[in-house]
């Protein structure tokens, strides 16, 4: 699989706004010109996969106060070596959401963003090429928080976004588009 997996789904994805155009040509240059992408170890940045999660009836999407960072944010995280961008989300998903099973509500990409990650305690600041897919609570949805974030949210489609970032307000208004 490795990376050959990750530039199929890049190249058949086809955004609409030019900046997310301007960042999936700069993913695919990523992760072409670099075999180890999707390590951690990678100083200069690295994939990462996350997802707009919706709870079991599609009415809202989750989002978290990541608490290193102190921004909300959608579940995602680092792929550790893992090519598989789809898995590393739905696994990220369950462990910051703690829903136990979630589903792929379509296989193509959802979104892409290009951000830098701030420094920390034991990292560099470094950029997240960051691969987000479409997911659905099923069953039950009911939240439980880990040591991740200070908060979660499910957040309408008539709610007020508690941020202004460009990447999550995107994929808001494609949430809401699709229904």
């Amino acid at each position: 699989m490795h990376r050959n997996y990750l530039i199929g789904l890049l190249e058949s994805y086809h955004p609409e706004d030019p900046q997310e155009v301007e960042m999936k040509n700069a993913l695919l240059k990523f992760v072409r010109g670099n075999a180890m992408c999707f390590e951690r170890s990678l100083e200069e940045g690295h994939v990462t996969a996350s997802c707009w999660l919706l709870n079991c009836v599609g009415s809202h999407a989750l989002l978290m106060h990541h608490a290193k960072i102190g921004k909300w944010i959608q579940p995602g995280g680092h792929c550790d070596g893992d090519p598989d961008v789809v898995a590393v989300a739905m696994k990220e998903a369950r462990e910051e959401s703690g829903i136990e099973k979630v589903c792929l509500v379509r296989p193509q990409i959802f979104d892409l963003d290009i951000h830098v990650f701030p420094a920390g305690k034991d990292v560099k600041e470094h950029l997240h090429y960051d691969v987000r897919f479409l997911l659905q609570a099923v069953g039950d949805d009911t939240l439980v928080q880990n040591g991740e974030s200070n908060h979660l949210l499910w957040v309408g489609k008539e709610d007020s976004l508690p941020t202004d970032s460009r990447s999550i307000v995107r994929m808001y208004e494609k949430w809401i588009s699709l229904y």
